[in-house]
């Protein structure tokens, strides 16, 4: 027997998940994007992984979360490499 096919997460799927999850853990905490990949699409949420990143940059872009790698703020505009974390943008955060 086959399962249901999974649907591609959308844009739109991904920024809302990534906001969920960087609300959910708060200021003191950050957010994997493979956590946001693995909730949208668990059986290939590696494929996914390229996405998020690329959603990730325009929330950081537009000021509605921060990307850190190894407590440093990354710039969005710039290419990443390497492990990353999504993190809440404090209110008097400027990008």
């Amino acid at each position: 027997m086959k399962g249901k096919p999974q649907t591609i997460p959308t844009d739109e799927d991904i920024q809302t998940a990534v906001l969920d999850i960087v609300a959910r853990r708060g200021l003191e905490a950050s957010a994997c994007p493979s956590e946001v990949a693995r909730q949208l699409q668990a059986d290939n949420w590696h494929a996914l992984m390229p996405k998020v990143r690329e959603v990730a940059a325009r929330l950081a872009l537009d000021g509605k979360i921060r990307v850190t790698q190894r407590g440093v703020v990354l710039p969005p505009t710039q290419p990443w490499t390497g492990p990353i974390r999504l993190r809440l943008v404090p209110i008097n955060f400027e990008p």
